[in-house]
């Protein structure tokens, strides 16, 4: 079994959504709690929706991006699903196709699955280009049943 996605799935998950929460948080009800009128020119009612808009929103960007990712780990005969406290098996027959994106400095994998998984259809994970690489051309086999043509980069 090997490891595709990157090494800092752990941190990326679980360590930036806690500080984001507990710091943040506590940024965002201090301007509750603490009396003051204006900020600068700025009224105080203006500040306090300003840091919780902005406090929720960033919550809520992270929990549909970040703190949906998931580490994989694949064999010759299963990917591997792992939120870090349960993981899944599942077949190559039962993923229906693989995407990969590329954003600036990561590169995400998706596999979409034929049916509902424990954690949904879709399962993404930031990929570890060269342990991935690696993977893929050592296992031909997989890449030709996932319908992933292997690129020999060196």
């Amino acid at each position: 079994m090997q490891r595709v996605s990157t090494s800092a799935t752990l941190l990326l998950k679980f360590f930036i959504p806690t500080f984001w929460i507990v710091f943040f948080g506590f940024v965002t009800l201090s301007f509750f709690f603490v009396e003051f009128d204006f900020k600068g020119r700025i009224p105080a009612s203006y500040m306090q929706i300003a840091f919780a808009s902005i406090y929720i929103l960033v919550l809520f960007m992270m929990w549909r991006t970040i703190m949906s990712i998931k580490r994989i780990e694949m064999d010759e005969e299963y990917i591997y699903v792992t939120n870090y406290f349960k993981t899944f098996r599942y077949p190559y027959d039962s993923i229906e196709s693989v995407k990969e994106q590329d954003y600036l400095l990561l590169k995400t994998l998706s596999f979409n699955l034929k049916e509902d998984g424990t954690f949904g259809k879709k399962v993404s994970c930031i990929q570890s280009q060269k342990l991935y690489r690696d993977f893929i051309l050592d296992h031909p086999k997989v890449a030709l049943a996932l319908g992933i043509k292997p690129e020999f980069k060196s």
